[in-house]
C-alpha cells in the first residue's frame, strides 16, 4: 500500500510533490494527512467524538482537524498526502528501553536463545570473538539464557577454558547479573576472598571459590561506575557506536515508534545521544532517565526533570531497589527461591541510603524512576516517595515513577493512587517470559502480574514498556499481550488483568506521554500536539486480539516528517 503525496493549488490543481518535501525540518511546511481512518485518541473524557477524515499540520505540529475540503480551504497552499487505506495512531512511544545501550549489544557476541541454537551452544561464538580480539581485548556477549544453552549453564571455568589472557563477560538477558572469566572478575576487583557487598551477590562453588556469576550491583556497580573512576566496559569508540546507534534508530522507527525513554543513562550514553543528534542520526523523540550514581553531579550543574527540548530532554532519575522479573530476583513479601540461591530476591540498596537518594531528587524539583518489582519492594518506594512529599511538599506534583511495578496488591495500588505516582509495567513480558514466571513466584503472583486491568480500574495512568532488550521490543506485541494475556507458548495468564485494545494503545501513547511529563506535547493527534504518528496498515480496534502484533507498520512520522517506510 503506497503513499502518495500531492500538492494541491488553490484551483485544485494535481501536482506531484517536490523531491525535498520531507528533506528539510527547518522550513516550516503546511501539510494535510488523509487516510481511512485517524484514530486520535483525542477524546475529552473518554467520551466517544467523530474521528477525522485529515490531519493538517504547519512544521511540526497539528494545526487543524477535520474532512479535506475543509482543511484545503483553511490551508489553500498545502500538500495533500494520501495515506489510502491505512490507519493512523498517534506515535506509538516505549516508556521504558534501552536503545542506546543496544548501540554497544549490536556489535558484541550475540548469545540469545536463537544465536544458541544456531550455533550449537555458547562456545563457538565465544572463541571465535577470542580469536579475532587482541589479546587483553574485552570479549562480551549479550542476550544469554542459560536454559537456551545446549553446552549447558556458563561460569567462571568455562570461560577460563576458551580464554585467560581476555577479560571475557557475558551479561544475562535480564541485564541483571553477568558471569565472567578470571581475568573479568579481576578487573572489576572481584577476588574469592571478598564478601557479598550490598545489593549484589557473588556466585560460589561449594568450596566458596568465585563461579563468575555476579548478581545485581555486584556487577550493575562495576559497570556504571560512579564518576571520576573509569569505566569498566568501553571497547567501543563513538565512531564505532554512532553507525550502530544509527540501524537501532531505524529498527524502533520500523516498529512503529517515535518516542522513547531510555531508562539508564550514563554519561556515556549521553554522549551517544548528543552526538547522535549532532551528526542527524537521532529522528526519533528521547527522554532519559539518568542513573542515581550521576544524580550528584546533576545537581551541582542545576539541571533537573524536564531540562532540553522536544527532541532530547531530561526526564528523571533512575533507581533501583529489586532485582528482576525475569531473572528471578525480585523482592516479595512470601518468600520464593530466588535465583540468587536465596530464600528471596535483591535489594539493591539499603532503606536508609534508597529514601536520602529519593528525597534529595525530589527536593531539587525532579521525577525519580525507581525500578521495583515485587511487592515488598513497591512498598519500600511508596514509602520513600510518600516521605519525600511529606517533607517537601513543593513538587507534590512532580508523578515520580515506579518501573515495572509488576507484582501489586489492592492495598499497594491505592497508595499509588493517593501518592500521584505513575507506573511503567511490561507491555509483553507475559508473552515472553510468561512460564517462567509461574516457576518463580507461583501461579497465583504469575497471574497478576503487570496487572494492566487493575491499574486502569483504579484510575491510574500507566505508560507502555518493553524494557528492550531485555523483553521484545514491537509495541503490537505488547499491545496484543495486554490485551490477551497469552503467552508464547499459547496459555493465558491471568485473563482478568486484559485490558480492551483501545486502552492499550493508549498506555503505549497518552500513557507513555504522561509518565515522561509530556502529556501536552504527544500521545494524541490534536490541534496543538506534535505531529508523531505511525500508519497502520489494519485496524488494531477491528482486527481480532490475536492478530494485532500481524498488522504491517507501513511508515513512522515524527514532526510531520517521515522518518521509515515500509
Amino acid at each position: 500500500m503506497a503513499h502518495t503525496m500531492t500538492t494541491r493549488g488553490i484551483h485544485g490543481s494535481t501536482a506531484p510533490a517536490p523531491a525535498h518535501a520531507l528533506s528539510h525540518p527547518d522550513e516550516p511546511t503546511a501539510r494535510i494527512f488523509r487516510s481511512r481512518r485517524i484514530i486520535t485518541l483525542a477524546d475529552p473524557g473518554g467520551v466517544a467524538t467523530a474521528e477525522p477524515e485529515a490531519i493538517a499540520t504547519f512544521g511540526d505540529r497539528i494545526v487543524a482537524v477535520g474532512d479535506v475540503a475543509d482543511l484545503r480551504r483553511r490551508l489553500p497552499g498545502a500538500e495533500l498526502v494520501d495515506l489510502g487505506d491505512a490507519v493512523v495512531v498517534p506515535g506509538l512511544n516505549d516508556a521504558h528501553c534501552h536503545p542506546a545501550g543496544l548501540a554497544d549489544t549490536r556489535m558484541r557476541v550475540p548469545l540469545t536463545p536463537q544465536a544458541l541454537r544456531a550455533a550449537g551452544g555458547s562456545g563457538n561464538p565465544l572463541a571465535e570473538r577470542v580469536r579475532a580480539t587482541p589479546p587483553g581485548g574485552w570479549v562480551v556477549a549479550e542476550g544469554y539464557d542459560p536454559n537456551a544453552d545446549p553446552q549447558g549453564r556458563l561460569d567462571r571455568a568455562a570461560l577460563d577454558a576458551i580464554s585467560t589472557e581476555h577479560p571475557v563477560l557475558v551479561v544475562h538477558f535480564s541485564c541483571h547479573m553477568a558471569v565472567a572469566n578470571s581475568r573479568a572478575l579481576e578487573l572489576a576487583g572481584h577476588r574469592d576472598t571478598d564478601p557479598d557487598s550490598d545489593g549484589g551477590t557473588l556466585g560460589r562453588e561449594a568450596d566458596g571459590r568465585l563461579d563468575g556469576w555476579m548478581y545485581e550491583g555486584a556487577w550493575f556497580d562495576q559497570w556504571f561506575r560512579p564518576s571520576g573512576a573509569p569505566e569498566l566496559l568501553g571497547e567501543f569508540t563513538l565512531d564505532d557506536l554512532i553507525p550502530s546507534f544509527a540501524e537501532v534508530v531505524r529498527e524502533f522507527h520500523a516498529a512503529g515508534i517515535t518516542s522513547w525513554c531510555d531508562a539508564l543513562v550514563s554519561p556515556r550514553e549521553l554522549r551517544l545521544y548528543q552526538e547522535a543528534a549532532h551528526r542527524g542520526v537521532l529522528t526519533a523523540r528521547v527522554g532519559m532517565l539518568v542513573w542515581h550514581r550521576y544524580f550528584a553531579d546533576l545537581a551541582r550543574t542545576g539541571l533537573r526533570t524536564g531540562f532540553g527540548d522536544e527532541h532530547l530532554r531530561l526526564v528523571g532519575v533512575k533507581l533501583m531497589i529489586d532485582g528482576a522479573l525475569a531473572g528471578g530476583t525480585c523482592l516479595c513479601r512470601v518468600p520464593y527461591p530466588s535465583q540468587t540461591g536465596s530464600d528471596n530476591g535483591i535489594q539493591l540498596m539499603t532503606d536508609r541510603e534508597f529514601a536520602d537518594t529519593v528525597l534529595a531528587v525530589h527536593r531539587t524539583g525532579s521525577r525519580v524512576a525507581v525500578h521495583a518489582n515485587g511487592d515488598l519492594a513497591v512498598g519500600k518506594v511508596l514509602d520513600a516517595i510518600e516521605a519525600a512529599r511529606a517533607e517537601v511538599p513543593a513538587y507534590a506534583g512532580i508523578n515520580h515513577r515506579i518501573e515495572h511495578c509488576s507484582l501489586v496488591d489492592d492495598s499497594l495500588v491505592e497508595r499509588i493512587v493517593a501518592a500521584g505516582i505513575t507506573p511503567v509495567p511490561f507491555g509483553s513480558f507475559v508473552h515472553d517470559h510468561g512460564g517462567k514466571l509461574r516457576g518463580y513466584y507461583g501461579d497465583e503472583r504469575a497471574a497478576a502480574a503487570c496487572g494492566h486491568r487493575r491499574f486502569l480500574d483504579a484510575g491510574i495512568t500507566v505508560g507502555g514498556s518493553s524494557d528492550h532488550p531485555a523483553g521484545p521490543l514491537p509495541p503490537l506485541l505488547a499491545i496484543r499481550t495486554m490485551v490477551t494475556r497469552q503467552t508464547r507458548d499459547g496459555e493465558v495468564l491471568g485473563p482478568d488483568q486484559r485490558i480492551g485494545a483501545r486502552e492499550a494503545l493508549a498506555v503505549y501513547t497518552t500513557g507513555s506521554a504522561h509518565a515522561t511529563g509530556e502529556g501536552h506535547l504527544k500521545g494524541r493527534l490534536a490541534p496543538g500536539m506534535l505531529a508523531d504518528f505511525t500508519v497502520l496498515g489494519e485496524d488494531l480496534l477491528s482486527v481480532a486480539p490475536e492478530r494485532i502484533a500481524d498488522i504491517p507498520i507501513l511508515s513512522t512520522w515524527v514532526g510531520a516528517r517521515r522518518v521509515w517506510g515500509a
